[in-house]
């Protein structure tokens, strides 16, 4: 389990446990938060392809799927 401060997220490092299509690292590039400033979801972008996908913020503590940091 990862310990996370949601507010410090953007622009941290992380490293898929198990990548897809040689997407193995990647950068939070976006906080998208609610009215009153709580994070609820960032943006993941693969730093091989570009490619983004949106998340929920949470699903980055699971240490079986997600690594804090480049590996």
């Amino acid at each position: 389990m990862n310990r996370i401060n949601p507010s410090k997220l953007r622009l941290s490092k992380w490293t898929a446990a198990q990548p897809q299509n040689r997407e193995k690292h990647f950068l939070v590039t976006e906080l998208f938060r609610d009215e009153e400033g709580t994070v609820l979801e960032v943006e993941l972008q693969a730093v091989l392809t570009q490619r983004s996908e949106r998340l929920d913020w949470q699903t980055l503590k699971d240490s079986n799927t997600w690594q804090l940091g480049w590996k």
